[in-house]
């Protein structure tokens, strides 16, 4: 499993403190079947805690995610800042997802080296 940020999102998860480690984790749930909500197009919206907080009162993500293959998280927003993501954001996140999902293994490489996406680093 390949696990990727795109730029907006780092920034946003560097600004809460939102670790690799947590992004990792929220994966390995949304795997296991632990997730708030498919979305349709392969994205989902997934709690993840922020510090202080726990995961109710926390953050969610938007995360497109193919099973066994790849994740990116494209969206994240402290509860306690919006409810929910409008529905053109929806829209943008579901394009995104199916350009991001059918990327190739060379493609993702070259978007890491460019700067363009993040690689999540994870003990697996």
């Amino acid at each position: 499993m390949r696990i990727f940020k795109i730029r907006l999102f780092d920034k946003w998860a560097r600004k809460e403190g939102v670790s690799d480690e947590l992004l990792c984790q929220a994966v390995q749930e949304i795997e296991d079947g632990l997730f708030e909500a498919s979305l349709g197009g392969n994205v989902y919206k997934k709690r993840i805690p922020l510090e202080g907080r726990g995961k109710r009162s926390g953050a969610r993500t938007i995360v497109a995610y193919k099973i066994a293959g790849k994740a990116f998280f494209i969206f994240g927003f402290a509860k306690n800042d919006k409810a929910n993501i409008s529905d053109e954001e929806m829209k943008a996140a579901k394009i995104l997802a199916r350009e991001l999902l059918g990327y190739t293994d060379g493609q993702l490489n070259k978007l890491v080296t460019d700067g363009k996406l993040i690689e999540v680093k994870h003990g697996k």
